[in-house]
């Protein structure tokens, strides 16, 4: 029996849309709310919000049979961080901060066993394995993981030609947030510049046969990048769609309230 088989993979790779949405309220409950909503995927982010590993997996544990996919964005690109997360159970990983080619083909070396790469082979322990239950986990998993990496700065950007050529790489994804803020424009993310040196690197991604995404609230900015070719693109994030309900809906009783 060979490892379970990663829809979302298979989709961007073929260029088929993919919407997602933002985990970062770092609960198993608030992900399952959010798989009933039926997005193509959630990301469960590990860098930006108070998620550990036993957090991740609790989530992936009730988001395994949604229907949703998820993908995990560890803090940082670290081996040892990334073995515990694929052992967790997480088939896709959102590496964050990628700035060159030697580092984007360190972390394929660490979702690969040896001797392609250096992922600890301890899956007789492992969730992915279904604890020892898929015979052939150890020589199937590699093909049904989905790496993508993080573009999020100028550095990162300058050598996305050294990136997109590493094999392995399943597709990349631009940060705007961040590289807003290292081109000059922190918090500006809409700033026409850096609008457009998201587009112009979409279309260098497409371009080189890999899958290009991002999160972004734009509308207009989803709309250019799905035209260019993206495939996989998130919309939503659980916190700012709580938050900004929760605000608007205390904002309406006070007023309605107020005004009996």
């Amino acid at each position: 029996m060979p490892a379970p088989h990663n829809p979302f993979k298979a989709a961007i790779n073929k260029g088929e849309l993919q919407v997602g949405c933002w985990l970062g309220l770092a609960d198993a409950y608030v992900a399952e709310i959010s798989a009933s909503a039926r997005f193509d995927w959630v990301c469960i982010d590990g860098e930006h919000s108070p998620n550990d590993l036993r957090s991740i997996m609790a989530q992936l544990q009730v988001l395994k049979s949604s229907g949703t996919h998820a993908m995990v964005r560890p803090p940082v690109g670290d081996t040892a961080l990334i073995k515990q997360y694929l052992d967790a159970g997480a088939q896709s990983l959102l590496i964050p901060m990628v700035e060159s080619g030697a580092q984007a083909q360190a972390m394929v070396d660490a979702v690969t066993y040896p001797p392609h790469g250096v992922r600890g082979v301890g899956s007789a322990l492992a969730r992915a394995s279904d604890f020892s239950g898929i015979a052939d986990y150890l020589t199937t998993a590699r093909d049904e993981i989905c790496l993508i990496v993080q573009v999020e700065n100028r550095l990162g950007m300058e050598a996305l030609g050294d990136i997109l050529a590493v094999d392995g790489i399943d597709g990349v994804f631009i940060g705007p947030a961040d590289l807003a803020a290292d081109m000059g424009y922190i918090g500006q993310a809409g700033a026409p510049e850096v609008k457009a040196a998201v587009l112009h690197a979409m279309e260098r991604i497409v371009g080189a046969g890999k899958a290009a995404g991002i999160l972004t609230l734009d509308a207009e900015l989803q709309k250019d990048c799905r035209a260019l070719g993206a495939s996989f693109i998130a919309t939503e994030i659980d916190v700012t769609l709580f938050a900004r309900n929760m605000r608007a809906a205390a904002k309406d009783a006070k007023s309605r309230l107020n005004a009996s």
